[in-house]
């Protein structure tokens, strides 16, 4: 494969950073851009193919893959639409807004036999990544936290849609606790749920939660989500060794401006997707995992309310 040629659906706040990732990375090739604003798809007319419906883009060039940014609530469709169109996949966390439309989206990508990638750009922080080459081989891991805490109005920006519990697919277990669980699984392996508090708002908002998971040889984690916090932003990673020795990492160590991280952590999200289109991994993550969690933290809480 020569460039890769990619269309992006969806310009909203995180676009950004995959277009400054595109123009870094010279294997990629940015082909078509898609988005319901008129106003931000001007910057593109005349270098390459805008479109307002998605559709339309899928039909109307040619791509090796597409990028999904769009709202939550419209994920399911437009990635069903690309994978059955034939395109690989790369798309925004949840992968969709329940397990049915997750199930659904798998199930397609191995019919038509395309990738489906689904973007934890946390993964790729290169705090948490010295963490995880830091630690001992020789010693197990008794506990990790992650926490992820941030007041979630200062990050919408045009995007209010995340404000929307239907549109988002609830608050901050819906939309932080995909990637602070991610970060779970990068450390772990696969985990189950033993437990969780969730704490919401007068409107009925999941503004706070503490999710317990358990990893297959017994290892506990703690994925502390806040919504709310009014003191700008924290989001770290702590281990606790068998022996009782503690790392950590701070996502955001190294990059004090807004949203500064995010810049070489997109880059990797499209370099490790670049290699799953050039056949050089054989797993990656598709975001079925991830949003099973979510739907039993909110299953679990409903059950709870009901005894």
């Amino acid at each position: 494969m020569s460039k890769i040629r990619i269309g992006i659906v969806g310009l909203g706040v995180i676009s950004r950073f995959y277009l400054e990732a595109l123009e870094s990375l010279p294997g990629l090739e940015l082909a078509a851009v898609c988005d319901l604003n008129e106003d931000v798809l001007a910057p593109f007319e005349g270098k390459i193919p805008t479109y307002r419906d998605h559709r339309e883009l899928l039909a109307g060039t040619e791509l090796d893959a597409v990028v999904v940014n769009v709202p939550n609530d419209v994920h399911f469709a437009v990635v069903r639409d690309a994978l059955s169109a034939g395109r690989a996949v790369c798309v925004e966390k949840p992968l969709a807004i329940t397990v049915e439309e997750g199930r659904t989206l798998r199930a397609l990508a191995s019919v038509h036999k395309v990738a489906l990638f689904t973007a934890y750009h946390r993964r790729y922080n290169t705090n948490v990544l010295a963490l995880r080459d830091g630690l001992p081989a020789d010693v197990p891991v008794e506990k990790l936290t992650v926490r992820y805490w941030e007041k979630i109005e200062e990050h919408v920006g045009r995007d209010q849609w995340y404000l929307n519990p239907e549109r988002c697919g609830g608050g901050a277990v819906a939309d932080n606790g995909p990637n602070a669980i991610d970060v779970v699984h990068l450390l772990l392996g696969e985990v189950s749920l033993a437990g969780a508090d969730v704490t919401r708002d007068e409107n009925g908002v999941d503004q706070q939660a503490v999710i317990r998971l358990t990893s297959a040889d017994g290892t506990e984690a703690v994925v502390d989500l806040d919504w709310a916090y009014g003191h700008g932003e924290l989001k770290d990673v702590e281990v606790v060794l068998g022996d009782g020795r503690r790392f950590a990492a701070d996502m955001l160590g190294g990059y004090p401006g807004f949203k500064s991280s995010l810049g070489h952590e997109y880059v990797g999200v499209l370099e490790e997707f670049t290699e799953v289109l050039r056949g050089e991994r054989a797993t990656w993550p598709d975001g079925l995992a991830t949003l099973e969690l979510v739907h039993q933290v909110y299953q679990a809480e409903r059950t709870a309310a009901v005894h």
